[in-house]
């Protein structure tokens, strides 16, 4: 059960914990050219698709997602984020050149992570990959950003650079951009004849556009409580169990569930082999065969609709705080552009 829980939690919060970029269409500059090797370092050919268009999992779009901020909208409010850091900098005499948001997309447009919420859901791309992610989302994108200088860090940051510590394997570990209260200390309260803001040109930046770093984490935390509910539906207890019994009929035994598959399928270089292909295909077609991805979907659905019910002031009070983010983003990319 603790791996259940650990797998849902994933699931329910994976494109949350990276919360890398932001960029709606016309908010951020035309993907721009990597000097090293020449592909674009923005794709957007390679963002997620806001509902899936194909697979089991197609046009299912669940409840809490009208309240999850889209891989976009994230990409818009890092961008704008970044270009007031940069602007900020300038200030102090600075020049600072941040990553660009959106090089690296996640599998899925949000917290939900419908494609593979309930196991793996396309057929052709497990014909192909198995369980492994398609070659663009298993890539990544470098930009590499110069070492910054003490007192860089303290501007940026609004405190100093922390104090280096040994990682578990004996590897140096900390980062110049390392939350308050990991080893560091307030920066100096001037730099260049100007005043340091509070929190730094990070903690400025995200003033400006009203960013307010615990709203996802709710919606999130809400869909995994619906995604451990649901587990325990007869309807889908009776799915999971016909699913399990059809992937016994085809030589996969042992199977109680399709993390379980997951689990197996995953091979430890990342390159599918004919077995863990063979498995993938299975999987989905066990559930095609047993409706379990309708059926958990449908169960989920219905939890979901409850929990907005319940929480419905709470909810509402989070899309409109994002929809203003959004906003201030588009607004300072707008002025940036001008």
């Amino acid at each position: 059960m603790k791996r259940i829980k650990r797998t849902a939690a994933a699931v329910a919060l994976t494109a949350s914990v990276l919360l890398v970029s932001a960029c709606s269409s016309g908010t951020v500059p035309d993907a721009t050219e990597n000097a090293a090797d020449g592909k674009p370092i923005v794709n957007k050919e390679n963002w997620p698709e806001k509902i899936p268009s194909s697979g089991l999992a197609k046009n299912l779009s669940l409840p809490l997602e009208t309240y999850m901020a889209s891989y976009e909208d994230q990409v818009t409010v890092e961008q704008a984020a970044n270009d007031l850091q940069q602007s900020c900098m300038k200030d102090y005499g600075i020049d600072l050149t941040l990553p660009r948001a959106g090089a690296n997309p996640p599998p899925s447009d949000n917290d939900a992570n419908i494609e593979r919420r309930y196991g793996i859901t396309d057929r052709a791309e497990a014909e192909k990959y198995g369980y492994e992610l398609p070659p663009a989302l298993r890539e990544h994108t470098r930009q590499p950003m110069r070492e910054l200088s003490g007192v860089e860090v303290e501007v940026l940051t609004g405190h100093t650079e922390p104090e280096p510590v040994e990682a578990a394997q004996g590897a140096r570990a900390a980062g110049p951009l390392a939350a308050p209260g990991q080893g560091v200390k307030p920066a100096r309260a001037e730099y260049n004849g100007k005043k340091l803001k509070s929190g730094g040109c990070i903690g400025w930046s995200r003033e400006q556009l009203g960013v307010r770093e615990a709203d996802p984490v709710v919606v999130a935390e809400l869909a995994g409580d619906s995604l451990m509910e649901s587990m325990k539906d007869d309807k889908v207890v009776e799915a999971t169990a016909a699913w399990s019994s059809c992937m016994d009929g085809k030589g996969h035994e042992g199977l109680a569930d399709p993390y379980k598959a997951m689990d197996r399928g995953v091979t430890s270089d990342g390159k599918p082999s004919q077995e863990s292909i063979a498995l993938a295909v299975d999987d989905i077609d066990c559930k095609e065969q047993t409706d379990l991805v309708k059926i958990w979907f449908g169960v989920e659905s219905a939890i979901q609709n409850e929990q907005i019910t319940d929480n419905k002031s709470r909810l509402t009070g989070v899309k409109e705080q994002h929809g203003k983010e959004v906003a201030a983003a588009r607004e300072q990319a707008a002025a940036s552009a001008r």
